[in-house]
């Protein structure tokens, strides 16, 4: 199972000494009800104070212009783009500063290399990373995304060696360690059959469990049109996105990475650049500038660089639709769109106890506790006509009462009687084509690479595909994990590569 770093020490406490008088002091002194705070106080007291200062510095951020549109005194404006930077990254979730901290670890040479992560929403307030309900599995039905859940999880495993940053607090990202049980009926049993194959053969823990085996480890489960099932041993689970976003901000400022915080809205692309070696069909170009459009002003900042990343999530296929880029030239159009989940919470005190595993149910419904008091999150993927306006981030409570709640009570028993407590949405950055992530150099915008498109799995391989993408960069190729299948070329030549588990 996953070990993980020690938890976030809580400051340690200070006290002042005592009111009362010392024995065999006089009795006429007056009583003193506050004793002076010595230095050696003050001294205990700092690091503790600093921990708790970093940690609403993370937690609380100010919202764009201030608070309720008051800026306090001396508060300084966000940072401002530099001139030019070799690598601008657009899109500061999870995947975007990943791939900064790994271009940083790889670059050969301190301060080699200037990156720039271009965030347009500094309150992370509609970012899919922290959105997500935090989960991790190995139980994928593609070998590449096998291999990165398995780099992520040791990567998750060993977070500290990575991410730690000297003289801060250990990182906790929170693991709940849990496998992920998959339910098939009749008709999918064969499919999940050979992909527990195809998993073990990668080396994946998982067990095939038939239906006698899944009532005796999980009792509370209703067996109906359940053929067998697929549960993880190890490597599986759930954590904190929020804690793992962060951890890869401090430590990739403290290697370097400059941010902004900004929207990206055209490019340029100079007319020479543009080249037809082998006719027109094929001609290329590089992108120049990027134009960085500042929330607090109408103009733009043009930032002169040498590699772009597209890591903006869902709306990535929309950057490629950008001023600046030759139509002829953001072709294939980028099948990344941004989908509408729901994520609901319940309270159900007769629910599944500890034990209780994320249960991905035959209809598509999931759900997972939620700590150890009888709270669950859980949702469900609509059908392809019934996807919702993406225009904000509402909540349709009809869909969890009249869709959801009735496969959980029927797979769960106890759950007809539960409560429900809240509800939020979320992005995914669907791939229409095939639902895999898109990575690596555009064919046609040279200096032009893409790390997007995981359609649901994007937390979980960040650290991998951000490790992927710097070595392109960096090194040209890839060297530890070869993801060269889930590059552009498939798009161009119209061969999707399924993923069966998309939940």
């Amino acid at each position: 199972m996953l070990r993980w770093g020690r938890a976030l020490r809580p400051p340690k406490r200070g006290g002042t000494p005592g009111g009362s008088p010392a024995p065999g002091g006089s009795p006429d002194r007056p009583l003193r009800t506050v004793a002076p705070l010595s230095s050696d106080v003050f001294r205990e007291l700092r690091p503790g104070l600093g921990r708790l200062g970093q940690i609403l510095k993370d937690q609380l951020p100010v919202l764009r212009g201030g608070w309720g549109g008051w800026t306090p005194p001396g508060t300084p404006p966000g940072p401002r783009p530099p001139e030019e930077a070799d690598v601008v990254v657009v899109g500061g979730g999870v995947v975007g500063w990943s791939v900064a901290y790994w271009l940083k670890v790889l670059e050969g040479q301190r301060h080699g290399m200037r990156v720039l992560v271009v965030e347009r929403d500094p309150t992370y307030s509609q970012a899919s990373t922290v959105l997500s309900v935090g989960g991790i599995r190995q139980q994928f039905s593609l070998p590449e995304n096998i291999w990165m859940s398995r780099f992520s999880a040791s990567f998750l495993r060993n977070i500290n060696e990575h991410l730690g940053v000297p003289n801060e607090s250990p990182i906790d990202i929170q693991f709940q360690p849990s496998g992920y049980l998959f339910l098939a009926p009749p008709q999918s049993a064969a499919r999940l059959e050979a992909t527990v194959q195809l998993q073990r053969e990668e080396g994946v823990q998982v067990a095939l469990l038939s239906p006698t085996q899944l009532k005796a480890k999980f009792p509370w489960i209703d067996m109906e049109d359940v053929a067998v099932a697929s549960y993880g041993l190890e490597d599986e689970g759930w954590f904190d996105p929020w804690t793992l976003l962060n951890a890869f901000r401090r430590k990739a400022a403290s290697l370097g990475v400059h941010s902004c915080n900004g929207e990206v809205r055209g490019f340029v692309t100079l007319a020479e650049d543009t080249m037809p070696p082998r006719g027109p069909a094929l001609a290329t170009a590089r992108i120049k500038y990027v134009h960085i459009h500042m929330p607090d002003s109408l103009e733009y900042q043009p930032v002169a660089c040498a590699i772009v990343v597209n890591a903006a999530g869902a709306w990535a296929g929309e950057l490629l639709e950008a001023a600046g880029l030759p139509g002829e030239l953001a072709q294939p159009p980028l099948p990344i769109q941004p989908r509408k989940r729901y994520v609901y919470s319940w309270h159900c005190p007769d629910g599944p106890g500890f034990s209780c595993p994320l249960l991905v149910d035959t209809t598509g419904a999931y759900f997972r506790r939620d700590g150890i008091a009888g709270n669950y999150l859980g949702g469900m993927s609509p059908p392809e006509e019934e996807e919702p306006d993406p225009g904000d981030l509402s909540v349709d409570h009809d869909f969890f009462q009249e869709r959801i709640w009735p496969q959980l009570a029927r797979r769960v028993p106890a759950f007809a009687s539960l409560r429900p407590r809240g509800a939020w949405a979320g992005y995914y950055d669907y791939n229409a084509f095939d639902r895999n992530g898109v990575l690596g150099p555009h064919p046609k915008l040279e200096n032009l690479f893409l790390a997007a498109g995981f359609s649901g799995h994007g937390l979980q391989h960040a650290p991998a595909a951000g490790r992927a993408v710097a070595e392109l960069v960096v090194k040209g190729r890839y060297e530890s994990l070869d993801l060269s299948r889930l590059g552009w070329r498939r798009l161009v030549e119209g061969e999707p590569l399924e993923e069966d588990g998309v939940v």
